[in-house]
């Protein structure tokens, strides 16, 4: 019934046309306020994923590493009850440390990454090589991946270089070579069969090679590795499946999910998100100032239907419920017609690229959006309570309206 006063109010023709042309200004402002929302938002999320399919690319569901210091035991009765465990679907043991690459007079300081033959099952970073094959070579004859920022920085081509390039890592042990500081160096040649390109932070890094040879380098026991890296069945059970991992390894070892691993970066990604969802909510309050007028005005147009209405037996509640569902339908019809407007324009950019990405240096060319039914939802839901609280004084205005027949 409140609805059904509300949209003849909507339709009906007023006596001032500055009534029609306030209300629909302030509906064209919720349409260009909740399609803005929709389409910002629909943007983070497009880059949401399409960072966290990159670091995917690279960080394990589950990874183990040391509680303190640098290296990590595990016996093979350990790696056993590992793989055993329900769920887990790969388990791949690393060593990793700093050293120094050189090809000729050019240097580099990366992250030298030793893994198994199950790095592969665990991470996909063989489905991102830009040129050449993941090959790895074995103890005496390593062969390296160099991430792109790396092969650039020693100004080689991974995939087809003549020489090869000169390793330099400190061993590990007490650090106590005073009579001969060159005893902790290691050094060793190292070819080069592909390169990697995923994202800066990786790129500008890692150089991925086998895992024998950089235990060598390091000289860790057979048991020592700097971390391993687990893969499972479903992503999602990780949260559930580290603390199992946790229980069964001990407090020496430090068990993480990808979450964890990056926790950093998604809390930044979260509150960069929720600060637009702020932002643009402004624009909402804007267009609220539009629909308090328009919505005062009308209460002036409808002064004797107000009083008929009262004098027929409709009470204050009754008055006010009526006007604050103007206010909802107004924002209704803009919410609803702002978010097909955002839906048109997401299609549009996903299937044609409308809006480009300057620039040229990253992975895609065009802004990448995606579209969550919860984002939905929430405008939705911001839309209706800037709605009620803009129409509850002039629907409270309309309700103590004394009655005056004549």
């Amino acid at each position: 019934m409140n609805f059904l006063f509300a949209w003849r109010y909507f339709k009906a023709k007023k006596s001032t046309n500055a009534i029609n042309i306030i209300a629909w200004v302030s509906m064209a402002a919720i349409v260009v306020g909740s399609a803005s929302l929709i389409l910002v938002l629909s943007v983070f999320n497009g880059f949401e994923d399409l960072v966290k399919s990159l670091y995917t690319s690279f960080y394990p569901d589950v990874r183990i590493s040391p509680a303190t210091g640098k290296t990590l035991t595990l016996t093979p009765q350990q790696l056993q009850q590992l793989s055993g465990i329900k769920g887990v679907r790969a388990l791949s043991l690393d060593a990793e440390d700093n050293a120094v690459l050189q090809n000729g007079e050019w240097r580099v300081i990366a992250v030298l990454k030793g893994v198994d033959e199950n790095f592969t099952k665990v991470t996909g970073v063989d489905k991102k090589l830009v040129r050449g094959k993941f090959e790895l070579g074995n103890e005496d004859h390593p062969l390296a991946i160099l991430g792109s920022g790396i092969e650039n920085a020693l100004s080689t081509e991974a995939d087809r270089a003549i020489l090869p390039l000169s390793v330099y890592m400190f061993k590990k042990g007490d650090g106590n070579y005073n009579a001969d500081p060159t005893s902790s160096l290691s050094n060793a040649n190292m070819a080069t069969s592909g390169v990697f390109m995923i994202q800066q932070d990786f790129d500008d890094r890692y150089v991925i090679t086998n895992l024998p040879f950089v235990k060598r380098m390091l000289a860790l026991k057979p048991d020592e590795y700097t971390s391993a890296e687990l893969a499972l069945d479903d992503p999602r059970l990780a949260r559930d499946l580290a603390p199992v991992i946790g229980k069964l390894l001990g407090k020496d070892y430090k068990v993480q999910t990808r979450y964890e691993q990056n926790q950093s970066l998604y809390n930044v990604m979260g509150t960069e998100k929720w600060v637009i969802y702020v932002m643009l909510t402004l624009i909402l309050v804007v267009a609220a100032f539009n629909m308090v007028g328009a919505l005062t005005m009308l209460v002036w147009e409808k002064q004797k239907d107000i009083h008929v209405l009262k004098a027929l037996g409709a009470d204050d509640g009754r008055i006010q419920r009526i006007f604050l569902s103007e206010g909802i339908l107004l924002a209704l019809l803009g919410g609803g017609f702002g978010i097909l407007l955002a839906v048109l324009i997401c299609w549009l950019q996903s299937t044609y690229h409308l809006v480009p990405l300057q620039g040229g240096s990253f992975l895609i060319d065009y802004y990448p959006v995606k579209l969550i039914a919860s984002d939905f939802l929430l405008v939705l839901t911001t839309i209706l309570i800037v709605a009620l609280l803009a129409s509850w004084i002039p629907a409270r205005k309309a309700a103590h309206t004394p009655i005056e027949l004549r």
